[in-house]
């Protein structure tokens, strides 16, 4: 079946370990899928050059990269050179989280399915294993679906895309033997917030932490590049 009469998704590609899963399993289900990413001024570009790796290796029609410098509000670890990133995970939220990041992200997403017609757009938070962040909980994945409706054309026309957020209730594990059963590298994935130029995690924060975590609880071999 050719892509003009498959349905279409807008996958959101950070070039993490959640998100490749989440374009894998969408390719899975024999959606056309086009991957964005996007530059919002974070600290380093590895997860770019990943997303670009994994893009083409799952075979998403398109892969775009929009730039939204969310560094020149600030308000985060993320997007400062100086902040110290945090080594071990802590209640409440942490300085990790960038204000309104998956709400702009979502937006650009949605924009964009408008144009391509997508019936969906598919996004890799989670609310299980994660670092606390407002904007990954069922709440908010709600919220955004109820705004598509009422924010676009396509929503007063009946024609909304669905938000899709396949991994919300997964562990860390869960969503590991998933990608591992549907072929994904996570070699090739980087979700370190402090990934060195050529993508090297610091195994110290607290993405790493998680991620190296849900290797072992799952049994796999970390195929996680450290320096």
């Amino acid at each position: 079946m050719s892509a003009t009469r498959r349905r279409r998704a807008v996958v959101l590609l950070s070039g993490g370990l959640d998100s490749a899963t989440v374009l894998a399993l969408a390719r899975s289900e024999g959606l056309a899928c086009y991957a964005l990413s996007v530059a919002y001024g974070q600290r380093h570009r590895a997860e770019l050059r990943a997303a670009a790796r994994i893009a083409r290796r799952l075979r998403a029609l398109q892969h775009r990269v929009m730039k939204v410098d969310l560094a020149e509000i600030g308000g985060s670890a993320l997007t400062s050179q100086r902040a110290r990133l945090p080594t071990k995970l802590a209640p409440g939220i942490p300085p990790t989280y960038v204000p309104a990041r998956n709400t702009v992200m979502l937006a650009l997403a949605l924009a964009w399915a408008e144009v391509l017609g997508a019936e969906e757009i598919h996004v890799g938070v989670n609310a299980i294993d994660y670092s606390g962040y407002p904007d990954c909980r069922p709440q908010f994945v709600a919220a955004f679906g109820a705004l598509a409706v009422v924010a676009t054309r396509a929503g007063i026309e009946g024609r909304a895309p669905r938000i899709v957020a396949p991994l919300i209730a997964m562990s860390k594990v869960d969503i590991i033997l998933l990608g591992t059963r549907l072929g994904v590298d996570f070699g090739a994935t980087v979700s370190c917030y402090a990934a060195d130029s050529r993508g090297r995690a610091c195994g110290r924060c607290d993405a790493c932490r998680l991620r190296r975590k849900g290797f072992e609880d799952a049994g796999l071999a970390d195929p996680t590049r450290y320096r």
